[in-house]
């Protein structure tokens, strides 16, 4: 037997209005959850980032050079931190802040100060961001996942050269990462 719509009408009516708003939602056939409510987001894993701060590290060392490594999650949140023994503490902070300047701008920190010339001093300004040769991006499966800075050798271009010999070694991981 099937109900007439006054008679539907009247039970939503008398029903209290989460109720009867879920029953409208189901009837309708809409979802509860909004769109963009529950989004899934790819992280880089501990692991990772403790390995391309070794690999880095072993690059510089083969070059002579003692440095400080900073690998930050997409976030800007410090995952590792590596401090060669000879390196000034002060390489750790500018790698960090290096680090960190590659999460803002998405792109190494070299081709972010070229993209941003007009602007360059006042974002150097900005706690936290330094943007000097050697912070790169990391990036899985065209993701950007995190960032490496170094700081330590004589050039920024050399800092960089070490990140990315890391990057390039891992390369297959990165690209098929899940």
């Amino acid at each position: 037997m099937t109900a007439s719509f006054s008679t539907v009408l009247s039970r939503i009516l008398s029903m209290n209005m989460k109720t009867a708003r879920l029953l409208f939602l189901l009837l309708s056939g809409a979802s509860c959850a909004h769109a963009g409510d529950i989004f899934t987001v790819k992280r880089i894993s501990t692991d990772l980032a403790v390995e391309i701060a070794q690999v880095t590290l072993i690059s510089c060392r083969a070059g002579g050079y003692q440095i400080s490594i900073v690998v930050v999650d997409r976030n800007g949140d410090t995952q590792v931190v590596i401090r060669d023994d000879l390196a000034s503490r002060f390489n750790r902070e500018i790698a960090e802040r290096k680090a960190n300047a590659a999460i803002l701008g998405a792109t190494s920190t070299r081709d972010f100060a070229a993209n941003r010339s007009d602007i360059k001093d006042e974002l150097n300004e900005i706690d936290g961001i330094l943007i000097l040769e050697g912070g790169l991006p990391i990036r899985a499966a065209g993701t950007l996942i995190g960032a490496v800075g170094v700081s330590g050798a004589p050039g920024g271009d050399k800092d960089a050269a070490c990140a990315q010999k890391a990057l390039d070694k891992l390369d297959e991981r990165l690209e098929f990462a899940d």
